[in-house]
């Protein structure tokens, strides 16, 4: 029996997003094994994930690793794939199109139009363009693309022993997309803590952002010490009263899980591109972060959290 491989590397933002795309594909799929090429820091993710049968570590070791490439070459081609849908749509899976060997395969190159450029679909939303691709390879209903639900990662098990209302604030960004980064925090958590000193303000840091938080006076979320995993942050997303984060993954956790919050944005890109707006998740959006006063943000944060 053939098997459908599907191949998403990251980022967290970039999975929440796929969840639809991900339902879809399974529910089309019925009868069909589902394979998924990803990292190793999402793979107990997918694990969970209920529309994936099996899970495939990519090392993403540099294409000059020729070893490596061939093993993961032959396991690939062993696992008798009938199409793959590569969700990542980057210049190491079109690597891989080429060296795989899949007679079937979709990609944001492969479902383009004859007077259709790459940039031009590109301009798009990323969501839209899930759609675009799911449409074009023949899954013949895309339910779901459109309206990610990332409800499925949620762990009701991880008990955060919080009571109170409380805000989830997710203020730190990769060290490699610091432009990402708003500069007020520490200023807005003052404001916070002054104008509706009855909800608590959370943070869940990173292993390299447990510091940072004590210096914003945040209350943070651990499990024995150590940084929570992505199913025990979607539980405490989830519960919270309100969230205001970077564009980051969190943000996007909670834009998909149907969350009140804001997303604090800069040029770096668009909220329109990443399809981040929701009904209840909504963006701050403008030129310079720096130019975004705490003031601005507290107005925000109080016309949505009370409505």
């Amino acid at each position: 029996m053939s098997n459908i491989l599907i191949i998403k590397h990251g980022s967290l933002g970039d999975i929440v997003q796929i969840s639809g795309a991900l339902k879809d594909i399974r529910n089309h799929f019925i009868d069909k094994k589902i394979y998924i090429l990803t990292t190793l820091k999402f793979k107990n993710l997918f694990e969970k994930c209920p529309y994936i049968d099996e899970v495939i570590i990519d090392k993403r070791l540099p294409r000059w690793n020729f070893f490596y490439l061939l093993n993961l070459i032959k396991q690939i081609r062993s696992l008798n794939f009938d199409i793959c849908y590569d969700l990542q749509n980057s210049s190491r899976t079109e690597f891989y199109r080429k060296n795989f060997k899949i007679k079937n395969w979709s990609s944001s190159r492969t479902v383009l139009k004859k007077d259709e450029s790459k940039k031009q679909f590109d301009e798009k939303g990323v969501i839209e363009r899930f759609n675009i691709q799911l449409e074009r390879s023949n899954i013949t209903k895309t339910d779901h693309v459109l309206y990610p639900d990332f409800s499925w990662a949620i762990d009701h098990d991880f008990n955060c022993n919080i009571n109170d209302k409380y805000i989830f604030i997710a203020p730190f960004c990769s060290p490699k997309l610091q432009k990402k980064v708003w500069p007020y925090f520490k200023e807005l958590i003052e404001l916070l803590k002054n104008k509706i000193p009855n909800y608590q303000l959370l943070a869940a840091p990173g292993p390299n952002e447990i510091g940072k938080c004590k210096d914003l006076n945040l209350k943070m979320i651990l499990n024995n010490d150590k940084p929570i995993n992505i199913n025990q942050l979607s539980k405490v997303i989830n519960e919270s009263s309100f969230v205001i984060a970077n564009d980051t993954g969190p943000a996007h956790i909670a834009a998909h899980l149907g969350c009140k919050g804001i997303a604090l944005f800069g040029s770096h890109t668009s909220a329109k591109k990443v399809s981040i707006e929701r009904d209840k998740f909504k963006v701050l959006e403008v030129t310079n972060l720096k130019d975004l006063l705490p003031e601005q943000v507290l107005e925000a944060v109080l016309r949505q959290i009370f409505t």
